[in-house]
């Protein structure tokens, strides 16, 4: 077994992989259907309309965090899991019914990512720490980032599919196919009631009876480092990571395009995406903060030379660029958090991450659908160079002050 794919030598984390996958790739399939169907059917081609869906889906990751994180590190993560799974597959029926009616509009749209958005808050954060039940803190950082890969490969080839789909057979077909994708993770998850030991499926109580929301929050403050990768992460994803605004934008309004090219360009994505993943995945330990503020750059130089490509196919070739950067420094984010904290706090530290992930994004969503609505999709764009130039140089500022710091005390 290589090193890139060592987790692999472990029989749970096998069978965890594989459920994922599927239901990522359903996932993709749903969101492609939901962001087409927003801005092709039932807006006036309108970007804004988008930006709501975006923020109604990842608001919840904000003001429900003090409870997600809590139920991470709380509840049985397996039983948490199963349960958010079944009410995601639920809320996929219900959405594709609605469309196959032929009666669906954006208000129920939007109703169905909010409610979506509240469940994935609570299976996001358990998700991310129940690897850790699977496999050995010496595995953790090599299935974070196969991790990343089984996401982004679904986003390589979900996309895609979804825009043929949604030509051939409509959207109300591709997100009735999502409810099916639940399936295998489910048995995955059931399978686990057996397969794991009581001690790993039990690991995350022995410590929280005292514990404390806020406690997080602390521990996250007591490691500054933490605190600016936090803070770094915030002003790319808020205005990097709404991909979904930017590019069905460009679609629509720059190169006149249909379901099947937006869905060709999210792929086109995921293909740097892919790289960035196994890249972190074959490293042999956790990223280190040096090469999160070089991504951080390189996420910057990746926005600017997609903004100002010409051409639909130079376009999209640089989305490999920038799907590899941005991937590079969400992966290397997640996995650096994941690793530096003591396992008792993972699940409230990892929630504070994806909130800040998910709920930045959130944030910027309106604001980028705006800014492509009346300045232009490529300046909606540029926005994420902004914030990727603001992010590294913060994190440069701060490793000047931590060495500025290290000299003073070695001189005294």
């Amino acid at each position: 077994m290589s090193r890139t794919f060592r987790s692999f030598s472990n029989p749970n984390y096998r069978l965890w992989f594989g459920g994922a996958f599927i239901s990522n790739l359903g996932t993709w399939l749903q969101r492609t259907a939901q962001d087409w169907i927003v801005i092709a059917e039932l807006s006036d081609k309108n970007a804004s309309a988008v930006g709501l869906v975006v923020f109604l889906q990842f608001a919840p990751q904000i003001f429900l965090l003090p409870l997600t994180g809590w139920a991470a590190d709380r509840l049985d993560r397996r039983k948490l899991l199963f349960t958010t799974q079944c009410l995601m597959a639920i809320l996929a029926l219900i959405l594709g019914l609605l469309v196959l009616s032929g009666h669906v509009v954006l208000w129920q749209v939007c109703a169905c990512a909010f409610a979506l958005g509240c469940v994935a808050a609570f299976d996001a954060p358990a998700r991310h720490a129940f690897v850790s039940d699977i496999v050995s803190e010496k595995e953790l950082s090599n299935a974070v980032g196969l991790n990343s890969v089984s996401f982004n490969s679904a986003r390589l080839i979900g996309p895609a599919v979804a825009g043929l789909l949604i030509a051939l057979i409509g959207t109300g077909w591709v997100f009735m196919i999502n409810v099916l994708s639940f399936i295998p993770l489910l048995t995955a998850l059931y399978l686990f009631k057996t397969r794991l030991s009581a001690t790993s499926a039990d690991t995350s109580k022995t410590h929280t009876d005292k514990a404390k929301f806020l406690d997080g929050f602390r521990y996250i403050w007591q490691h500054r480092e933490m605190t600016i990768i936090l803070m770094m992460s915030f002003l790319i994803c808020s205005l990097g990571m709404n991909f979904s605004v930017y590019l069905s934008a460009m679609t629509v309004h720059v190169f006149q395009g249909h379901a099947d090219q937006y869905g060709f360009l999210i792929s086109m994505m995921a293909i740097g995406s892919i790289s960035g993943a196994i890249v972190t995945a074959s490293r042999k330990s956790s990223p280190s903060f040096a090469f999160i503020i070089l991504v951080a750059g390189m996420f910057a130089v990746s926005c600017s030379l997609v903004a100002l490509s010409s051409s639909f196919w130079v376009f999209a070739v640089l989305l490999i660029t920038l799907g590899l950067s941005l991937q590079l420094f969400t992966t290397s984010t997640v996995s650096y958090m994941q690793v530096a904290t003591e396992k008792r706090y993972r699940g409230r530290v990892m929630a504070i991450v994806l909130a800040t992930v998910l709920g930045s994004t959130a944030i910027g969503a309106p604001l980028v659908g705006w800014v492509a609505d009346f300045f232009g999709a490529r300046w909606s764009i540029a926005m994420g160079s902004a914030s990727g130039i603001l992010a590294a140089a913060l994190g440069l500022w701060f490793v000047s002050r931590q060495k500025r710091a290290a000299r003073e005390l070695g001189s005294a």
